[in-house]
């Protein structure tokens, strides 16, 4: 097939894109390097991927691009792309929040509306659930997000469901929960506990540490994509998640275990839009996508502990920059 997957540079975008190119297919990569964190770790990700003829890039906005060309011959929409962040989703910066993830995924459905597509898969998020009232958290429970980006995340959700219901546009979106592992971002909690470990700084556990997130690891939710295009499912949304719900603080236990040392940590008061806990019902996505997690978190972050000392020892004569 040929595949175009938008965010190709990015964390999941680019692992997806390797798995791809490694099924045999063909990859239309599309990344605009947003500066929400430094380019290198895009440029990182992208070096296996450059080296292949099966992969094109685009760096270009979906905003902008010519969508006409970029989607001719493909047959699945890989729709990743987006602005991340949780946190810096507030005040003024919305706006990049309403463009690159609700406007964004409008002109490219709109763009979808006339050609023949085995399937258009959606990136979306458990961000859009908010604080429920019981866990775990079902594809029929009520979204009510409690940060901009989930609010973002939602509407372009509901936009997926709209151009398949109103143009049959053969549409799945897929609800991950928390992702790790190697490339993960380095805004994100395991890269930026793991980076402190590296550099012998204090970690910064915003709140308690006794919020729970449903870690799920980057392969896992890579072979979810792959089931979601093979399924017969449309116009429907599946949770994603890792079967590796755990507090934060235990987390970071596992994290001093693997790195061999007590680590300090540095309390911050808990952040606006982050939800108390999350877990995913996965018995959806189990039955008709035939989902099922396989990488423990324990064998998770020793793996992208591994990616992250070699990363470290290769860029550290550069500016290195985690949030």
């Amino acid at each position: 097939m040929k595949c175009l997957v938008t965010g190709a540079a990015g964390f999941i975008g680019s692992s997806l894109s390797e798995e791809l190119i490694r099924l045999g297919h063909q990859v239309v990569g599309v990344d605009c390097f947003l500066d929400y964190y430094p380019r290198m770790f895009k440029e990182a990700n992208l070096e296996q991927l450059r080296a292949s003829s099966q992969f094109t890039l685009v760096e270009q906005s979906i905003l902008e691009a010519d969508l006409d060309s970029l989607l001719s011959g493909v047959e699945v929409v890989f729709h990743l792309a987006a602005q991340a962040g949780v946190r810096a989703s507030w005040g003024k910066n919305f706006e990049i929040y309403t463009e690159n993830n609700i406007r964004a995924t409008q002109r490219l459905l709109e763009a979808c509306k006339d050609i023949k597509l085995k399937k258009f898969i959606y990136a979306s998020s458990s961000s859009v659930y908010g604080e429920v009232r019981s866990l775990p958290m079902k594809e029929t429970d009520y979204p009510s997000p409690v940060s901009p980006y989930g609010v973002s995340k939602l509407a372009a959700e509901h936009l997926v469901y709209l151009y398949w219901k109103n143009f049959n546009i053969p549409t799945i979106s897929l609800r991950y929960f928390t992702v790790f592992g190697p490339r993960q971002r380095p805004d994100m909690a395991f890269h930026k506990f793991l980076a402190a470990s590296l550099m012998n700084k204090p970690i910064e556990l915003y709140g308690s540490g006794e919020q729970t997130r449903d870690f799920t690891y980057i392969a896992d939710i890579v072979r979810a994509h792959i089931l979601a295009v093979e399924s017969s499912a449309e116009g429907e949304v599946f949770n994603i998640g890792g079967g590796n719900r755990l507090s934060l603080a235990s987390a970071i236990a596992v994290i001093e275990q693997i790195v061999g040392r007590k680590l300090t940590i540095a309390t911050r008061p808990a952040q606006k839009g982050d939800a108390s806990h999350t877990y995913a019902d996965i018995s959806k996505a189990a039955n008709i996508l035939g989902f099922q997690p396989m990488v423990s978190i324990r064998e998770g972050l020793e793996r992208e502990f591994v990616w992250l000392k070699n990363f470290w020892n290769k860029n550290k004569g550069k500016e290195y920059v985690y949030r």
